[in-house]
């Protein structure tokens, strides 16, 4: 009896945790060569996006076969930029007119025009278990 209370305890307590719904973002990256590593930022609001800190950060090493990005999120909008850092110097590359030199992309493959995409392309909903699969180019 007393071994059934406890046990009847403890998945009570661990109900909960079973019944929430996990908010986890998965970015898989196609990419154009094997070495260096994708450089992930990932933004909660449209002012962090053009300018602010990442919400998260990861670094995927595709020179190790690695090709995806999880995160685990609170519900709501979020923006993606990543570069391919191809040389592994921990930076996006560019010539001497600021232009990047390394193949990069952003959630939703969105495209800029002259310059990165603007969060309305970015932008996108995690909520429950979410994907995207992103083309560097």
């Amino acid at each position: 009896m007393i071994r059934t209370l406890a046990v009847a305890a403890l998945l009570a307590f661990a109900a909960p945790a079973f019944a929430q719904t996990e908010n986890r973002l998965t970015l898989t990256f196609e990419t154009g060569a094997e070495t260096g590593a994708v450089l992930v930022a990932l933004y909660d609001t449209e002012a962090a996006y053009e300018g602010g800190a990442p919400t998260r950060a990861a670094r995927v090493d595709v020179a190790a076969g690695q090709r995806e990005a999880v995160f685990d999120l609170p519900a709501g909008a979020y923006g993606m930029k990543a570069v391919h850092d191809l040389n592994g110097n921990g930076k996006m590359d560019v010539n001497p007119f600021g232009m990047p030199t390394e193949p990069y992309a952003f959630s939703n493959n969105a495209v800029g025009n002259m310059g990165p995409a603007k969060w309305d392309r970015a932008r996108f909903e995690v909520s429950g278990a979410t994907a995207q699969t992103i083309r560097i180019r």
